[in-house]
């Protein structure tokens, strides 16, 4: 197990991991914020779904979900129609537009990591890739982490 003075400098590091995302949101197209960046993600990872699913996946909610949602949908990059199970609901799907933009974002983010990283090696870039999947996979889904440690967690700790 580590040292403690090396999870508190994991902390730090992790805690500046947010100018890094902002410098990276910065090379997104001007009328994609990273919200809607995440939107198309999701859809293009997940296929077609519920808004419901969508605010989960983002674990935000609904009505700050619809907003992304109405944006996205306004730029001709989801659609939204019908469900066919529940005339009520809608299902979002990704459109070629939407499609084309991820691949453009997909681009533009892999020429700013080699921009900002070409003094790194082949290998000190596989290691940062395992290493935070690593992480990721540690923490696990932390919406259900959350929601166990609060129903479990006792007065005194």
């Amino acid at each position: 197990m580590a040292a403690h003075s090396q999870y508190e400098e994991l902390a730090r590091q992790l805690s500046a991991i947010g100018a890094v995302k902002r410098e990276m949101g910065r090379m997104l197209p001007q009328d994609c914020p990273p919200a809607s960046a995440g939107v198309l993600t999701l859809l293009d990872r997940h296929g077609e779904m519920r808004m419901s699913q969508l605010a989960e996946l983002l674990a935000i909610d609904m009505s700050v979900t619809s907003r992304h949602v109405a944006h996205a949908a306004e730029r001709g990059w989801i659609e939204r129609k019908p469900d066919p199970a529940d005339k009520r609901s809608r299902l979002l799907r990704l459109t070629p537009s939407g499609t084309a933009l991820l691949e453009e974002l997909a681009e533009r983010y892999t020429a700013t990591l080699a921009r900002y990283l070409d003094d790194w090696t082949d290998t000190d870039v596989g290691h940062l890739v395992e290493l935070l999947a690593r992480l990721r996979t540690s923490f696990g889904d932390c919406r259900t982490r959350a929601h166990h440690d609060s129903t479990t967690r006792t007065p005194a700790g």
